[in-house]
């Protein structure tokens, strides 16, 4: 499919990808959305939590919402997007990854950039227990990673799961750490970091056997977590392995529904290589949009609704 064009073009003081990026983590709000939470037990016995809001009328339309690394349902990317579907129609569910909704789970293991089994339950749970005849997937970042390694991956995808969009997306996993650790990311870094030890302090915890003193210590850098605890919690080698296993980039040429790709030219999280264009040249379902601007999960816009969420709905309603 050839590459879309993006009409996105910014108010002129977020075209500074770090102010872009910086803004619409830590200082957008999103208001007047209001969330049922719902428990459910999976495959392996723990748990997930998922926040439901749900549009003015009954319908058959659903959208799930991934967040990314260290996110939750509340953040305000998922609440903004949930809140737009909501008044259109679309019921919507924001899937807290595990130990992501305030509540740390029960193993050992909690989520990665490819955790795909756990989006296959919630979307086997939803089919099992509610009516929605029409279900489509919108992630971002890592949950955008895991959108798109799920549909490309080879497993049947139910007949209800209609089109995709992904935001954000580390297509490849090794280059987005590579420009994580440059210096140009520090902040975001020391931030990640920060929040991924004091997790792992946690797991400690409830497993002081598996977790040590010296190993917390040992954590200097994003790669080091994933050494450190990612790749053994998740059954991988190291942070090597686990980066080329789960990486979306090899799987995109096996998606089968129309999907939707939007990363930001000046994104300082993505390398080269997340901006598939053979694989989306190569690959009629795949729709690649790279907007100038937009930093990492940036693309603000007018009246505190983000390009990218108005553009996902029109994309799904198309393809629908």
């Amino acid at each position: 499919m050839p590459i879309v064009t993006s009409s996105y073009n910014p108010p002129y003081s977020f075209r500074n990808n770090f102010i872009s990026t910086a803004y619409s983590g830590l200082v957008r709000q999103v208001k007047d959305v209001v969330q049922n939470r719902e428990r459910i037990t999976l495959y392996d016995d723990d748990f997930l939590d998922l926040d439901w809001s749900y549009a003015k009328s009954i319908t058959n339309k659903l959208v799930i919402l991934l967040h990314g690394l260290e996110g939750n349902a509340q953040r305000a990317y998922m609440i903004g997007g949930a809140k737009l579907f909501n008044e259109n129609n679309f019921d919507a569910v924001c899937v807290n990854f595990r130990s992501c909704s305030g509540e740390i789970n029960l193993k050992f293991r909690s989520y990665h950039s490819g955790v795909t089994e756990d989006l296959e339950d919630v979307i086997q749970h939803i089919i099992s227990t509610k009516k929605y005849s029409e279900i489509y997937l919108n992630g971002f970042s890592l949950g955008g990673n895991v959108t798109l390694k799920y549909l490309g991956e080879g497993r049947s995808i139910p007949n209800q799961i209609k089109a995709a969009v992904a935001i954000s997306v580390p297509c490849s996993l090794y280059g987005s750490c590579i420009e994580l650790h440059k210096f140009k990311n520090v902040l975001y870094h020391y931030r990640f970091k920060r929040h991924l030890k004091n997790k792992l302090k946690q797991k400690q915890k409830q497993f002081p056997e598996l977790v040590s003193d010296l190993d917390i210590r040992s954590i200097k850098t994003l790669k080091d977590f994933d050494d450190v605890y990612t790749s053994k919690a998740h059954g991988f080698k190291d942070a090597l392995d686990y980066y080329d296993k789960c990486s979306s980039l090899q799987f995109l040429n096996d998606i089968s529904i129309p999907t939707l790709l939007i990363n930001a030219e000046n994104d300082s999280f993505l390398s080269s290589e997340c901006y598939p264009i053979d694989e989306a040249k190569n690959n009629s379902n795949l729709f690649l949009e790279m907007p100038k601007y937009g930093g990492h999960v940036g693309f603000v816009d007018k009246n505190n609704v983000y390009y990218n969420e108005p553009r996902a709905l029109g994309f799904l309603v198309e393809k629908s």
